[in-house]
Formats: structure tokens, sequence, C-alpha cells
């Protein structure tokens, strides 16, 4: 554990949905539109932190709602498998399977994005999943708040084990949503945006096809060559564009444009 507290700018609060499924305690930070920051793996760890504090810094209100795992505490191996394990195996809120259904704490997220509108104004709110999370901004597009919708490795349905193949081209997302963001993209001139790097077994080329074919020019791939990445001795490839494998130390980078454009494309839709 850090002995700094990287939360500690941060107020907080549980939010319950309306249908009163679940309640989440979620972290916020910040004046202007709301953005809500949704964790990968295997928590809200620092860097996670690091990149909801920068959104703030531009002119918007962080919400990072805890999905699993401690709030603030620093990644490790152990604690990294412990919380998938978990996620993947006991917590009823994750599809972590299914190709085309999302998964049920979506509706809660949805509920937490039209209180955060309401809460802050501006244009609406933009939305962030990473990794475990990654589909979730696009399914959270039938909320009519959710206006920036990112989408940053996206790996469920998570293509390992047993007919891992199937899903190496599925989004986790029903018809229906897919068609809600099709449609508010054409009629409210919105658009998306996903990042990966080339290569990630967690993001398969497949993946990022399906998004390309069925979005078209309304989804913005963002995608990056492992070489231009933060290297970290506990993962064999890049995976987290934002946050485990940005290259901070170069501002000119592939990475730090990747994440300058995410900031730069919240702030416009949002009204920041």
């Amino acid at each position: 554990m850090a002995t700094d507290d990287p939360l500690k700018d941060y107020s907080h609060f549980d939010f319950t949905d309306p249908a009163g499924r679940w309640t989440r305690r979620v972290y916020k930070r910040g004046v202007g539109p709301a953005v809500i920051v949704m964790h990968e793996m295997p928590g809200l760890h620092p860097l996670a932190i690091r990149f909801a504090d920068r959104v703030a810094a531009a002119g918007m209100t962080v919400y990072c709602p805890i999905l699993f795992g401690e709030a603030g505490r620093e990644i490790s191996t152990g604690y990294a498998l412990g919380s998938m394990l978990k996620g993947i195996c006991i917590q009823r809120e994750f599809n972590v399977w299914a190709n085309d259904k999302s998964s049920p704490i979506v509706d809660w997220l949805r509920a937490l994005a039209a209180y955060a509108h309401k809460e802050c104004g501006g244009k609406g709110v933009g939305a962030v999943g990473m990794c475990f999370t990654g589909n979730f901004a696009l399914a959270m597009m039938t909320e009519p708040s959710v206006v920036a919708p990112v989408l940053s490795q996206p790996s469920q349905p998570l293509p390992i084990g047993v007919g891992a193949k199937k899903r190496f081209a599925g989004i986790s997302a029903s018809p229906e949503e897919v068609a809600c963001a099709k449609r508010r993209f054409a009629d409210e001139d919105l658009s998306m945006i996903g990042l990966r790097f080339h290569g990630d077994p967690f993001v398969p080329d497949e993946r990022f096809d399906t998004l390309k074919r069925t979005f078209g020019d309304r989804f913005e791939a963002i995608e990056i060559d492992p070489k231009d990445a933060q290297v970290d001795p506990r993962m064999r490839h890049p995976h987290s564009v934002l946050t485990l494998h940005l290259k901070d130390d170069d501002p000119d980078g592939p990475t730090k444009r990747a994440e300058q454009r995410v900031i730069a494309f919240f702030k416009e839709r949002t009204g920041a």
C-alpha cells in the first residue's frame, strides 16, 4: 500500500440505483461536467486515479465508482489474480462470456450517469471503461446523458478458455444497445473512441474489426505499437493504454497523445 493516499483529494458517497439492486461507493473530484472513470482490474489503483486526476484538472468532475477491488490499493500479481477470479466466478454483476449481452452492473452505471449529469450539468456525461469494464461505455449509451463513450482495451467477452475464438469478435453489448448507440451517433452527431495496443491478446483484432464495421467513421480507433508502451515486467504484452503502460515521460509519444486525445474528447463533448 502506498504511504501517500492517492484519494486524499477526493470526496466520496454511496450510490444506490433506483431499482435498489446495488450500492457502490463513488469517489469524486473536480468542478464542471461529469466524466465517469470505470477502473480496470484489479481495482481503482493509483494509476487509474492519476488519469482521473488529469480529467479533473482539465475542468471536469470525475466520478470513480468502486466496481471491484480496494480503492487506492497498489497493483500486485496476487491482488490482480484474486480480483479477476472473483469478478469472473463470483460476482453476478458481470457477464464476462456473453458476446451479445452487457453486464447487469451497466444498469447501475446508467443511473449514476443520469445522477451525475443532473448534479453537474453541461452537454452530457463522458464515460471511459478500461479492460474488464472497457465495453461498459458503449452499453451505457442507452442513457441519454452519456455523450462521450471511450472503450480502453475492451476485454469482454473474455477471449480465453473454452470456445475463446467464438468470443474474439464480441463486444458485450446487446443488439438493442448497439442499435441505440448507432441511432444516437447519427441523430446527435456523436462518436466513440476505442484504444488498444496492437497484438493485445485480450483485445483481438476481430473485436476492433467488429467495432469499425458496426459504427464506421463514428468509431475512432487508436491502436498503438507495443514498442511505444511503458515496460512492465509483470506483463508479457502491454495492455493498459491510459494507466499501467502509459509512457508518462514521453510527452510526444503515442500513449501520451492517446491520453490527451481522450481528455480533449471529453472536454468537447461535455462542454467543459
